[in-house]
């Protein structure tokens, strides 16, 4: 294909998603705060390390940043090539995402919000999943690129509804960790073999991912491995949650459980897994999740 693309945010999962983007577009640009992380990836996987006013005259233009703060402070400081898109992976807020659409309409770039699922595993084998907002026409433009990163890629409304089904998405995440660890305690202060008593409650209608993968990978085997931190998670059950209030509806069960993401956020390291949330109830249960 012959169009330019360019990444900017090579962290944990932009670093896995450029290195696919070689294989179908002979121009990738990666730029990234620190140059040598960007220059590390050319070297790796053959594409571009370019500067930032280089990097935003790309056709295609992935960010990936911690916020949506971050991306707004990017664009406002930048002047990108009219004609463009700019697909923006972060896992952002839609209220950003509403106001950023037509501010880059107005200089000629339709602006794309793309967040994704399936952790650094789904970046570094290409089957992460995209929920995108924004003009069906900026989508089918960008399909190609998003493909060569993604397994599942799905346009799901107006501008902010990516960010929005992201949001949700990681609420029932939350949700499902906070249950799961709270039956855990349970069958473990009843003396219950937990592998064993998970194997049947995965089986049966209790399951989910969390019961399936999370505890047994990363609880029980005390692992914790750093993939997707616990402040992240609970900024976007903070997300999750302003839709709730903005839309004035009753949602008991996602405030409970923001409250305690938050809670477990505060009380850990920085940088910790999201699956160290258990930690949380192991320390008010006075019990160890294994």
């Amino acid at each position: 294909m012959t169009q330019s693309i360019s990444f900017i945010g090579l962290g944990a999962m932009g670093y896995r998603m450029a290195s696919h983007l070689p294989k179908a577009f002979s121009d990738v640009r990666v730029w990234n705060r620190t140059t040598e992380k960007a220059q590390k990836h050319a070297q790796e996987f053959g594409t571009h390390a370019v500067s930032l006013e280089n990097a935003v005259q790309a056709d295609i233009i992935f960010s990936c940043l911690p916020t949506s703060q971050d991306v707004e402070k990017l664009v406002a400081s930048v002047h990108i090539k009219s004609g463009a898109i700019w697909v923006d992976c972060t896992s952002g807020v839609p209220e950003s995402a509403r106001n950023l659409a037509p501010i880059l309409l107005e200089k000629g770039v339709q602006y794309l919000d793309a967040p994704v699922s399936g952790q650094t595993i789904g970046a570094e084998n290409a089957t992460l999943t995209f929920m995108v907002g924004g003009q069906k026409t900026a989508f089918d433009r960008a399909l190609p690129a998003m493909q060569t990163m993604g397994k599942l890629i799905k346009h799901v409304g107006d501008s902010g509804a990516g960010f929005a089904v992201k949001a949700v998405n990681n609420m029932l995440l939350a949700i499902h960790l906070c249950a799961a660890c709270e039956g855990a305690s349970t069958l473990k202060s009843h003396g219950v073999n937990l592998q064993e008593a998970f194997d049947c409650i995965n089986a049966s209608s209790g399951q989910s991912g969390v019961t399936s993968s999370v505890l047994p990978n990363r609880v029980f085997n005390r692992s914790f491995p750093s993939t997707f931190a616990l402040s992240l998670l609970a900024k976007d059950t903070g997300i999750a949650l302003d839709l709730v209030r903005e839309s004035k509806l009753s949602a008991p069960i996602i405030a409970a459980s923001q409250s305690l993401v938050q809670a477990a956020s505060h009380l850990s390291e920085d940088g910790s897994d999201f699956s160290t949330l258990a930690k949380m109830y192991e320390s008010m249960n006075k019990l160890t999740i294994e």
